[in-house]
């Protein structure tokens, strides 16, 4: 018999998955409407997304089962059981981030702009050493900008270190 609510009740937590495997949908459109230039060496341009794409169908099939063979019955959980609940700082924190990250790229470059994301996200998920984090962040994200530039040959933009806006 299914519980109090219906069927369904309990398994709000098959939204992450639903939103996980839209984007990875997003991702297989982008990979296959992508024009790869012939004579392109690998892993070329398809590779990392198609990394990312299988990985997000992986992870959202598995939070399906998960979310279908164990619901979340608020009724049934005890004194000691912890429920999950959104931690909106951390999403407004972590959405401004990325915002002021989307804007900025141009002017700011990939370092500077990625430092202030990861410092935000930081934050918003509760560590309160600013400098340690925003010195994380900036070696992060020239790590970041090496692999991408160096490793990979693509270009990201350097903004006012580079002498560009």
């Amino acid at each position: 018999m299914p519980p109090r609510g219906g069927r369904m009740h309990g398994r709000s937590g098959l939204v992450v998955p639903l939103l996980l495997a839209a984007f990875s949908t997003y991702l297989l459109i982008g990979i296959l409407t992508m024009e790869v230039p012939e004579g392109t060496d690998f892993p070329g341009p398809k590779f990392f997304p198609g990394i990312l794409m299988v990985a997000g169908y992986l992870l959202a099939a598995l939070l399906v089962l998960h979310y279908l063979r164990s619901p979340e019955h608020p009724e049934e959980l005890s004194e000691s059981t912890y429920r999950t609940h959104s931690d909106w700082s951390a999403v407004i924190w972590s959405v401004a981030g990325f915002l002021v990250f989307a804007l900025t790229i141009e002017f700011l470059g990939w370092i500077l702009a990625a430092a202030v994301l990861f410092w935000a996200v930081a934050h918003g998920i509760g560590s309160r050493r600013p400098l340690f984090d925003i010195s994380l962040a900036l070696v992060l994200s020239s790590a970041i900008y090496l692999a991408f530039s160096v490793g990979l040959g693509l270009n990201l933009p350097s903004g006012i270190l580079g002498g560009g806006f």
